[in-house]
């Protein structure tokens, strides 16, 4: 991969001339080839890793990852309905994996239910889905190669009688 790409991949909070001067290339030609990129979609999009169990939100979501066996369309393989699962907006991601199961979905939604909700009235009744196995993600320690810091557990005092 190019270097500024793998820049940009381990934090894109990089300027144009931090990496010009990292690279030894002028801040320009970083400037035109970052532009280059975005418009041919190499570059979609520049996030930030957020450690939401540090927010008190009380609107936290729940995330789970869904295994999902299908069985591909005559002449379309896993593409067709691949497309039509992503499409949900409780998808926020679908991988096409080998062993098992087919694909691997990330869908979040506001609670358990709404999350079991979206597999048995959206997810499993669509043709061509055979079976899924839902696993519910219960605590973050690592994502997108960052270690997330956890808040300090109650220290309870133990009880001898």
């Amino acid at each position: 991969m190019e270097e500024i790409l793998e820049i940009l991949e381990k934090d894109c909070r990089f300027s144009v001339e931090e990496i010009a001067r990292m690279l030894k290339k002028k801040p320009q030609a970083i400037k035109e080839a970052v532009k280059k990129y975005e418009k041919e979609g190499v570059i979609l999009k520049y996030k930030a890793v957020i450690n939401k169990e540090l927010i008190k939100d009380v609107n936290a979501e729940v995330r789970a990852l869904i295994e999902v066996n299908v069985t591909p369309q005559k002449d379309l393989g896993f593409d067709k309905v691949a497309e039509r699962i992503y499409s949900f907006p409780e998808v926020s991601s679908c991988y096409l994996i080998s062993g098992t199961y087919d694909l691997l979905l990330i869908v979040e939604g506001k609670d358990l239910h709404t999350v079991s909700r979206f597999v048995a009235e959206k997810l499993a009744p669509l043709d061509n889905i055979k079976g899924t196995t839902t696993h519910f993600l219960l605590k973050k320690y690592k994502e997108d190669g960052v270690v997330l810091k956890h808040r300090e557990e109650n220290k309870r005092i133990a009880i001898s009688y």
